[in-house]
């Protein structure tokens, strides 16, 4: 009778273990990321908000925005050893971490907000994206579109040919720094932190940026030169540390996933708004956006996809997951 009974306590103890009642202990989830009032921060934001609602109590978030929790390089490794819970980055800065993670800067890949939805968020390959990263200690708990690149300069540069030379801050990706290396100019990877003081040093000419990250930090008041390559979209994702993450109860966990998809489907609207958004306060703000000459920006494509497709040869893991998403467009773009 009494091992029936101990029995039976064990069992419930391990039901409420798995909800969400005020015995729980809470878990502290710090999230954190390089930008501020963009769409990774309101993607953070909203996650929050349908976390909380999915399990009250059961994680106390915190968010770090604005490099609050270091530099780039600080925050990735932070997010890898586990003393950061999350990160939300442009895929392009984790590149080394996984070079699969280049797949999503290949020029020409992304032409609009719409070609990155309908690649990140067709089912089967969300859930694909979702533990890609395993084998390295990470999970992809959101994914979404950023915004278009574009080459912020402190000087008027309207042709190829005025690229030439400038040292320009670039993401850590190499299908960002070997294109400037084609075009002539000197690429410098660098977190986003240290790039105003460079500018105003002359440590750096102009960088590679979203454009909503001109507006957000104010670079109107620093330069006020955008040319508009069109040659990729910034793809972000919320990365999270698998320990940590393996650490909650399952009731936490599948908390964690569906509010991590639910802020993706709220933020994109809100990401392409934001984009018209911030060339909106740019040009108010005395800031001049202009587009290469038809001929040039037909030259640069071709030689950036020459480019591409020798990289990617190079390396036949990123070519696959390349492949995987070029065909999730061309299929989207068909219907």
């Amino acid at each position: 009778m009494i091992a029936k009974f101990l029995k039976s306590v064990a069992i419930v103890a391990t039901l409420a273990a798995g909800s969400f009642g005020p015995a729980q202990a809470e878990s502290t989830m710090k999230i954190a990321t390089a930008t501020i009032n963009d769409v990774q921060h309101e993607w953070i934001k909203l996650f929050v908000e349908e976390l909380a609602a999915r399990a009250p109590g059961a994680v106390k978030t915190e968010i770090y925005p604005a490099s609050q929790l270091g530099t780039i390089p600080r925050m990735t490794e932070g997010v890898l050893l586990g003393s950061i819970e999350a990160f939300t980055t442009p895929t392009s800065f984790i590149t080394n971490v996984d070079p699969r993670f280049q797949a999503f800067d290949v020029p020409g890949l992304f032409s609009s907000p719409e070609d990155v939805h309908a690649a990140l968020h067709d089912p089967a390959y969300r859930d694909h994206l979702e533990t890609m990263f395993l084998n390295k200690g990470l999970r992809v708990i959101g994914a979404m579109y950023n915004s278009p690149t574009v080459l912020f300069t402190m000087k008027d540069a309207k042709t190829l040919e005025d690229v030439k030379g400038l040292k320009i801050r670039t993401f850590a990706s190499p299908l960002q720094i070997k294109p400037m290396e084609q075009l002539g100019a000197i690429p410098l990877p660098l977190p986003l932190s240290e790039v105003i003081p460079q500018l105003q040093s002359g440590g750096l000419d102009g960088m590679l940026v979203g454009a909503p990250i001109l507006t957000a930090f104010k670079y109107y008041d620093v330069g006020k030169y955008i040319l508009d390559l069109h040659f990729s979209q910034v793809v972000s994702v919320t990365v999270v540390n698998e320990d940590w993450f393996q650490m909650q109860s399952e009731a936490t966990k599948a908390a964690i996933l569906a509010a991590g998809r639910a802020a993706e489907d709220k933020a994109y609207q809100w990401g392409i708004d934001n984009v018209a958004r911030s060339y909106k306060i740019w040009t108010d703000n005395g800031g001049v956006i202009t587009q290469l000459p038809e001929a040039e920006q037909k030259r640069m494509e071709e030689g950036f996809a020459s480019l591409a497709a020798d990289l990617l040869d190079s390396q036949p893991e990123v070519k696959a997951e390349y492949e995987t998403l070029h065909k999730l467009v061309q299929d989207a773009r068909a219907k």
